[in-house]
């Protein structure tokens, strides 16, 4: 139970040290779901799997990544909470991918020729 909750507080401190950054994503967020949401014609259901395609995706790669981008290695890995966090880090980072895809994606879809100037520069 230790390495559980001592592992939960290194995220929460490595959150507190990119608060700003974490407000300024999810102020993006609620920008891309106002723009979605506000545009009308939004297309959520039919990007779905796309965007769980991508989250998941991003989520893989996040396996490869994650230990790079915190300096560490796959090598160093010999406790089952440190498999844990990986995991959890990559699946987090996937879940973020799509919370910003699909809002992204629901809203410069083209509907099925219900508009004939749909994808038209002018």
């Amino acid at each position: 139970m230790y390495e559980i909750w001592l592992g939960l507080n290194i995220v929460f401190e490595l959150a507190l040290t990119v608060l700003p950054w974490l407000l300024g994503a999810l102020a993006v967020w609620i920008a891309l779901v106002a723009a979605a949401l506000l545009r009308g014609r939004a297309r959520w259901r039919s990007t779905l799997p796309a965007s769980v395609m991508m989250g998941a995706t991003i989520a893989a790669l996040g396996l490869w990544f994650v230990p790079l981008m915190t300096k560490s290695s796959i090598y160093e890995m010999g406790y089952w909470v440190d498999w844990a966090n990986l995991v959890g880090l990559s699946a987090a980072v996937g879940a973020v991918a799509f919370a910003f895809v699909w809002p992204l994606l629901a809203t410069v879809a083209c509907p099925d020729s219900a508009d004939p100037s749909c994808g038209v520069s002018r």
